[in-house]
């Protein structure tokens, strides 16, 4: 690189946003993700030994998928191509491929292809990719923020290894606003920056484990409160809360977050904790959810999960949803919350839920049991001449309405009730019950019969 390129790369490089130029240039500098790039850990073990094969980078926004590429191919001394499969076709995809293919003939360095959002290619595009990662003629990264057993092809997913990127905890963001508050070359060092501990505090929560939100922030602050005669910036809980914005909900209502938000949901009202229910409802309903999808849910988990542990479940549930329907946001947040916190407190049981699940199977699966001929139609002309309704034992000619008859033609038990809420009652009544008709099989019941 001469004079004049040298530069050139220094006023583009001093134009660039902070989080940008703070970008770790090697391993040592990286923060977060150690459960795959912590010493000893698969990924940072490929890249020490040069055994890389194709990756797929996986997770939220300002984790570092962009910047650990170009790093991992600065270490292993490959020639960096990166590009954005949003605005990328298939004949930018093969001109990078045959120049890699050129490079690697020639005696040169490997390849490395960052390919940004790769979730964009359709299927067709993807499949571009697949006979030159196999071959080892281009050593593709692609980064994605959706899920990629369902946004990236079966064949190209089998081939790469898969690292899912965490949210920089707290510590982390703490020590990227730090190192950037003490560099002078790249971050804000020549400012000479009074960081109050509260200010970092609320950057390192706001930023929900995003760097480069974190260093935005911090790049804010620090340009509006300096001053002209070169005095000390000193940021305070003020300027930094006036330096970020309100944090925007990464929540795709079609994606990973919808179906995860709702599952912590469910399995926090089925665990009866009536706060992780809340919250996972407000972040929902703050993330813009179809209140009338979270009404659902908690009519599905009424008799799922509580069932006739607490009929009145059921009952909350059907109302909830009507209500919701009826007045929308934001006043249905109340009724939703109400719903959510009654179904987290009330008894829990899934005995309902199991029974059908067990008549179903075996309904499928089993042999098809005729209606017993007692319990058959006997309201037409002939149907006494069939049978039908014949030994029919009417309920309410016996004490207490009951009469033990066999209603079923084999002897299963499918409702079987716990021990809590009011399934206590039933599976006393019950257990007696069932007692009560072994008995009677054996000493013979006496007939009471009215016509059909």
């Amino acid at each position: 690189m001469d004079l004049f390129q040298e530069i050139r790369q220094k006023n583009l490089d001093g134009a660039a946003p902070l989080a940008v130029r703070m970008r770790p240039r090697t391993l040592a500098e990286f923060v977060g993700q150690e459960h795959f790039l912590g010493e000893g850990k698969l990924l940072r073990r490929l890249v020490e030994a040069d055994r890389l094969s194709s990756l797929i980078f996986y997770g939220p926004p300002g984790t570092g998928k962009t910047t650990l590429a170009s790093v991992i191919a600065h270490q292993t001394r490959c020639h960096f191509e990166a590009m954005n499969a949003a605005s990328a076709g298939v004949k930018e995809v093969r001109a990078i491929i045959d120049a890699a293919k050129d490079r690697l003939g020639g005696g040169g360095a490997r390849t490395v292809l960052f390919l940004d959002e790769i979730h964009r290619f359709n299927r067709a595009q993807q499949d571009v990719l697949l006979p030159d990662v196999e071959a080892g003629l281009v050593i593709l990264i692609g980064a994605t923020t959706e899920n990629p057993f369902f946004s990236v092809n079966a064949p190209l997913v089998s081939r790469s290894q898969i690292f899912q990127f965490a949210p920089l905890s707290e510590d982390e963001i703490r020590q990227v606003v730090r190192r950037a508050v003490a560099d002078s070359e790249r971050g804000m060092g020549k400012y000479r920056i009074d960081l109050d501990e509260r200010a970092l505090d609320l950057w390192a929560t706001m930023s929900d484990g995003d760097a480069r939100r974190a260093l935005s922030a911090l790049e804010i602050a620090v340009l509006s409160s300096r001053s002209a005669d070169g005095a000390p910036v000193h940021i305070t809980l003020d300027v930094a809360e006036q330096s970020i914005q309100r944090k925007a909900i990464v929540y795709d209502g079609t994606g990973d977050e919808h179906y995860d938000a709702a599952s912590a949901l469910i399995k926090s009202m089925r665990g009866s904790d009536p706060d992780a229910a809340v919250y996972w409802l407000a972040r929902m309903l703050e993330a813009g959810e179809d209140p009338r999808f979270i009404a659902r849910r908690i009519a599905i988990l009424a008799s799922e999960d509580i069932g006739n542990a607490d009929p009145q479940a059921i009952m909350v549930a059907a109302s909830a949803y009507s209500i919701v329907e009826r007045i929308g946001m934001p006043e249905a947040q109340l009724t939703l919350a109400q719903a959510a916190i009654y179904m987290a407190m009330a008894p829990k049981s899934n005995a309902c839920a199991q029974a059908i699940w067990a008549a179903s199977a075996d309904v499928r699966e089993g042999r098809t049991v005729p209606v017993p001929k007692h319990l058959k139609d006997a309201h037409y002309v002939g149907a006494k001449r069939l049978g039908s309704g014949n030994g029919y034992l009417y309920p309410h000619n016996f004490p207490e309405g009951l009469v033990e008859q066999d209603y079923l033609g084999v002897d299963s038990i499918y409702y079987r009730p716990t021990d809590r809420g009011l399934e206590a009652t039933q599976r006393a009544d019950l257990e007696r019950r069932r007692g009560d008709s072994a008995k009677q099989t054996q000493q013979g019941t006496q007939s009471a019969q009215t016509p059909q």
